[in-house]
């Protein structure tokens, strides 16, 4: 297993790429389904804290699949049954979402890492054995990977009211393992292969929220039929993820992916742009449920778990491909502008008006876009 080019010119995703991604939807449709369950009962706290448990460890395992992807793709026949493994440890970790979220039984969850975590440990081994100049960090990968998932085995046997503390010191473990393996040397990654991956995963991520907002709207369109609050919660939610695709997708981050320094704190960092894009499919699903009176949903809450999100992940954009161009200073306060403004929207009177406008506020932030770059 060799390293691959940095320089390689059209590097794009491949096909196994592509449908490992595909898979992780699943994922992703089983937390924020979760989610909406645990908002429509009022249960905001557990659904959260949830929530963010279960994203962390969805997103770090597209993570770990994706940088390793990027600097030593292969393509040959271990390396794409290697990832079919890793495939399956995806679907074994879907399955255990519903109990992780429910009753923070990760025994499913965790199993699903230990089939995905032997088979990214084999590629590091294998990465160390093919590439001399990398092998340093290879094999600290590997340590660091199967240190952490002997963590991540051990939570299993804790006491309850341990498993958020030791959650968060094994997340931060997780965290700082790429950061002290890359001190060796560092991985062959591509900028423009990376920016793309993280793109495609932003489009299946912005995708499954669209399917959780339109299954609720045609939920609440069987119960009572179409209503005037149905309807511009509805048109504004598409406005909504709209507007955030456009946001998003206005500037290349490859130009300025050029170091291990700018990668970590991009790469970190959209785990808050995937867990916010994907939260707010479960915000507009509540909308829908509490305007068709389904669920104990104050109207507060059901406005904030749409705004809310949508706030984080205008934030995280602006930080991560808004500031990083350096861009005008009026311009640049467009952003952290829009998101107050939103926020402020919770305060409307009814759900459908905070959505109409948070729809409206992203067309603006969307002209902003447009004007910057």
């Amino acid at each position: 297993m060799s390293r691959r080019d940095t320089g390689q010119e059209h590097r794009v995703a491949t096909p196994l790429e592509l449908f490992f991604d595909l898979c992780f939807v699943v994922a992703v449709a089983a937390v924020s389904d979760r989610l909406h369950h645990a908002l429509v009962e009022n249960e905001v706290g557990h659904g959260l804290i949830g929530y963010l448990l279960v994203f962390f460890g969805i997103w770090w395992a597209w993570m770990n699949f994706t940088w390793f992807s990027s600097a030593y793709d292969t393509d040959d026949i271990a390396y794409r049954l290697t990832t079919f493994v890793q495939i399956t440890g995806v679907l074994i970790l879907a399955a255990g979402v519903p109990r992780a979220f429910d009753n923070k039984d990760f025994t499913v969850v965790v199993a699903g890492y230990v089939v995905m975590r032997v088979s990214l440990i084999t590629q590091w081994l294998r990465a160390a054995r093919g590439d001399r100049r990398g092998r340093k960090t290879a094999l600290r990968f590997a340590t660091g990977v199967a240190a952490c998932q002997v963590g991540w085995v051990a939570l299993l046997f804790v006491p309850e009211s341990w498993l958020v503390p030791l959650f968060l010191v094994f997340a931060a473990a997780e965290l700082a393992v790429p950061v002290w393996a890359e001190r060796a040397g560092t991985t062959p990654w591509h900028p423009h292969h990376i920016a793309e991956r993280y793109g495609l995963f932003t489009l299946i991520v912005l995708g499954e929220t669209v399917l959780s907002a339109t299954t609720a709207v045609q939920r609440g369109f069987a119960g009572e039929g179409p209503s005037a609050q149905l309807l511009a919660i509805a048109l504004s939610g598409l406005v909504v993820v709209f507007g955030m695709w456009w946001v998003y997708f206005g500037q290349h981050a490859e130009r300025f992916l050029r170091s291990n320094r700018e990668g970590f704190r991009w790469g970190y960092g959209h785990f808050l742009i995937f867990s916010s894009a994907a939260a707010v499919g479960a915000g507009l699903a509540t909308a829908v449920d509490h305007e068709s009176h389904v669920g104990h949903t104050p109207t507060t809450v059901a406005s904030a778990a749409v705004a809310v999100p949508v706030a984080v992940f205008i934030v995280s954009v602006w930080l991560l491909h808004v500031r990083p161009h350096g861009f005008s200073g009026r311009l640049q306060l467009a952003w952290p502008v829009a998101a107050l403004l939103v926020l402020a929207a919770i305060a409307a009177p009814s759900v459908p008006v905070t959505l109409v406008l948070t729809a409206g506020l992203m067309a603006v932030l969307v002209a902003v876009s447009i004007l910057a770059g």
